[in-house]
């Protein structure tokens, strides 16, 4: 547990480092801080001493206690390297390496440094990152949105590079109440590809699995929706499995239940990624589904896990490796003073045939 005296220093530099206090702004006195977390005066002194010592505030006699911008002053010194933030979901799963690896490939040719924190998917968590990179004073950031697709409250904190100048890209996703640039796989294209290629091989009772809480889930289900438009099959909703950082836990039980309950009436499931797509392989094999006999599968990513799998899964292309790269060479080129910069790139997937889907024409062809 934090003592009383932390807890006040984390909460005033929050507000710093997000912009809720200025430089050069008053902070409350002693008194009101003393009132609102129920401390002693010599608890308050403590914490303002501290943040005084680390160039956060500074304390006028008689007339109040204001923030300082030494804090800056002292990090933005600190060597002739430049450092760039890298901020993302996850570190050692799924494509977040071979990002992250491309970015590292890009930043050395030109001796810069990594400063790598992640989230968890997690606010909380995205906000300490945040503000360790505000602390360290990192001459530019890299990010993977932290739950994308819904209100983020860590918004004053990019708002606070902005006011410093520190150019910041956003990969994978971007946060769509700021203007900001960013590298992202057109994941719209990407499922309407998956979708497209279940119909051309006879499926019409097609299923999703979506992951909502992030933006690339809504742009997947609205290509699986285009593509079931454009063959003019009929959008059921009872085929749509949704799910969120939090109940992924769960997701195997709840995809027993989904299957359960839908495969009747349905031969073929487009995945959020390949993780989901091989975790429903992993359901249908508990519950004896043959694929793709019985059900057919797409996945999305051409993830490690998916080429390392006792499987071959069908799958669409993630730039990954790419990606980092061209985001780290935008980062370089905007500190190094170039003006044309994309503010954005979509990539373009490209279908990779596994054993995953099976042609249901063949076998109704021979029954006709």
């Amino acid at each position: 547990m934090k003592l009383k005296y932390q807890i006040i220093i984390d909460e005033i530099k929050s507000k710093i480092l997000s912009g809720d206090y200025r430089v050069g702004e008053q902070i409350p006195t002693e008194s009101s801080l003393q009132e609102k977390y129920q401390v002693s005066r010599h608890t308050v002194r403590k914490a303002i001493l501290e943040l005084a010592n680390d160039g956060y505030l500074r304390s006028e006699k008689g007339s109040g206690t204001y923030v300082s911008n030494q804090y800056q002053s002292k990090t933005s010194g600190k060597s002739n390297s430049k450092t760039i933030g890298v901020i993302t979901t996850y570190i050692s799963d799924y494509i977040f390496p071979s990002i992250i690896r491309g970015i590292e490939g890009r930043l050395n040719v030109e001796d810069y440094s990594l400063l790598l924190a992640s989230t968890n998917n997690d606010v909380e968590q995205e906000k300490k990152a945040l503000e360790m990179m505000l602390s360290f004073g990192v001459d530019g950031l890299i990010v993977e949105p932290t739950k994308s697709n819904l209100y983020n409250p860590n918004i004053a904190y990019y708002l606070s590079f902005k006011e410093q100048e520190v150019p910041f890209i956003m990969v994978n996703a971007y946060y769509e109440e700021l203007e900001v640039p960013f590298f992202c796989l057109d994941d719209v294209q990407s499922s309407y590809l998956a979708t497209n290629e279940l119909i051309s091989k006879g499926h019409t009772q097609i299923g999703l699995i979506a992951k909502m809480d992030d933006l690339q889930g809504k742009f997947r289900m609205k290509g699986y929706i285009k593509a079931l438009g454009e063959a003019k099959l009929r959008f059921q909703a009872e085929h749509v499995f949704s799910y969120t950082t939090e109940t992924k836990l769960d997701l195997n039980r709840n995809l027993k239940t989904f299957l359960d309950e839908n495969l009747e009436n349905m031969t073929a499931i487009v995945c959020y990624n390949d993780e989901v797509a091989l975790e429903v392989v992993n359901v249908c094999r508990q519950l004896t589904i043959s694929i793709p006999e019985k059900l057919s599968i797409i996945g999305q990513d051409n993830s490690y896990i998916a080429k390392n799998a006792n499987i071959k899964l069908t799958t669409l292309t993630h730039p990954q490796e790419q990606m980092g790269h061209d985001a780290a060479d935008w980062i370089i080129k905007k500190l190094q003073g170039k003006k044309e910069l994309p503010n954005e790139n979509y990539y373009q997937p490209k279908l990779i045939e596994g054993e995953t889907v099976k042609d249901i024409r063949e076998a109704e062809g021979r029954f006709l």
